[in-house]
Formats: structure tokens, C-alpha cells, sequence
């Protein structure tokens, strides 16, 4: 197994209490911390996408899989993870995670084991989060921003299993750039019916029946309990 890493930055004591960059990025500590500070931070996120963007642009066609860090193995969508990963490798694919565990893992799991590349993008947190044993390029970043950045440019999709708020948090980043034309063809596929299906009667009972969206945004979803199904709607539609 191969693994290429950069990052993070040896995490910071202030105050006796672990910071992260995230962090320490949006403190507010006046404006002659911003001087001696922010200006030379703004150069540490410049160099962290020019490392992203080295590590992933030769990757070639791929899908992102998310879902929840906690899912423990033997959960029935930690198999279907799995499953995509290993399907996703055959259909040509690279599959790229967060590089947890849970769901993150079962997707890599899938793609190593089929001989594909197994992409995780970790990210800093205040707890210590190891890459999984399933990756074949691994890319620590910073920064939560840069981090979807290069979730988004370098998928030709994303298949979301059950997860919490950070799964919501990438789920809405890629229908808000859907939604406002910032991307094209960028199929999102939701796997596990009734874990959707609440969100999406939410969606047009509240939001699309107000006016807030329009009916036809909820309708690029796509839903399945299939992993097959899966991986051939993330093909069908790019």
C-alpha cells in the first residue's frame, strides 16, 4: 500500500486546549493579529491547494462516497460502502472518501480490494482521525474549504450513504453548486430509502412548496437501495 501525505500542521496549545487551523483561522483576536498572522496564513492555504491539486490531477475519472465515520463493520450499509467501492473500481473508476472509518472505510475497503485507487482526503480535526489501512493515496488537509474543493473538482459525482452533519455538510455543498449552475452533470446519488426519503418530503412539502427552491431541484436526486444501481446512476448521468 502506497501512501502520500501532506499535513497537517502539528496541531496548536492555546490555553492549555488543542486548536486546529480551522480554528485559529476564525478567531477574531484584532486587528493586529490579523497582521502578523493572517497574511502569512493565506499563504499556508494557497500552498495547501497547489499540494491537493498535485496529489489528485493525474487520478483520471472518479466518484466520491460519504456517509457516516461511526457505522461499525458488519452494519448492512457498511457493506453496501463496500460494495460501491468495489463496483465503482469496476466500472473504471477511482473512489474517493474522507479517509475515516465507517463508511469512508468500507468504500475504501472496496476499491483496494479490487485493485483500484483508494483515495482518502483526511482533514485535521481536534481528535486525532487516522487515515484508514484501505487507502492508496492519502491527503491530509487543513482546511475543511480546500479539502471540498478538491472533493468537487476532482469527482465526476457523489454517492451518499447515512451519515450525520458532516455527510449533510458535502451532500448541500454539491446541490448548491448544482442548483446555481457552478457545475454541470454532477449526478448526486442517495443510497438508503428510508433514510432519504423523510429529508426528501422535506424538501418539497417545505422548501419547493414555498418557493424557496424549485421543484425540479429536489427531482436530480436520485434514491436506491442498490449498490448496482448505484454506481450505473452515477454513470448514466454524467
Amino acid at each position: 500500500m502506497t501512501k502520500r501525505a501532506f499535513g497537517p500542521e502539528i496541531r496548536a496549545h492555546v490555553h492549555g486546549k488543542v486548536t486546529t487551523a480551522d480554528q485559529r483561522l476564525l478567531e477574531n483576536l484584532g486587528e493586529e493579529h490579523w497582521v502578523h498572522y493572517d497574511a502569512w496564513r493565506a499563504l499556508r492555504i494557497q500552498s495547501e491547494f497547489v499540494e491537493g491539486f498535485g496529489a489528485l490531477a493525474q487520478l483520471g475519472p472518479a466518484a466520491a462516497v460519504f456517509g457516516s465515520a461511526r457505522t461499525p463493520v458488519g452494519d448492512p450499509f457498511y457493506q453496501a460502502a463496500e460494495e460501491i467501492g468495489k463496483l465503482l473500481v469496476e466500472s473504471g473508476k477511482a473512489v474517493i472518501t474522507g479517509g475515516g472509518p465507517g463508511i469512508m472505510e468500507a468504500a475504501n475497503k472496496g476499491a483496494f480490494e479490487a485493485g483500484g485507487h483508494s483515495v482518502g482526503l483526511g482533514i485535521e480535526l481536534p481528535h486525532e482521525q487516522e487515515l484508514n489501512r484501505y487507502i492508496t493515496l492519502g491527503v491530509n488537509f487543513r482546511y475543511f474549504f480546500v479539502r471540498k474543493m478538491m472533493f468537487v473538482k476532482y469527482s465526476q459525482g457523489f454517492i451518499v450513504l447515512p451519515g450525520g452533519f458532516g455527510t449533510m455538510d458535502e451532500f448541500f455543498e454539491a446541490i448548491t453548486l448544482v442548483q446555481t449552475h457552478k457545475i454541470d452533470a454532477f449526478p448526486v446519488v442517495l443510497y438508503g430509502t428510508d433514510y432519504w426519503t423523510g429529508l426528501l418530503d422535506w424538501l418539497r412539502g417545505q422548501q419547493a412548496s414555498r418557493g424557496y427552491i424549485d421543484p425540479g431541484d429536489v427531482d436530480t436526486l436520485l434514491l436506491t437501495d442498490d449498490p448496482k444501481q448505484a454506481v450505473q446512476l452515477l454513470e448514466r448521468l454524467q
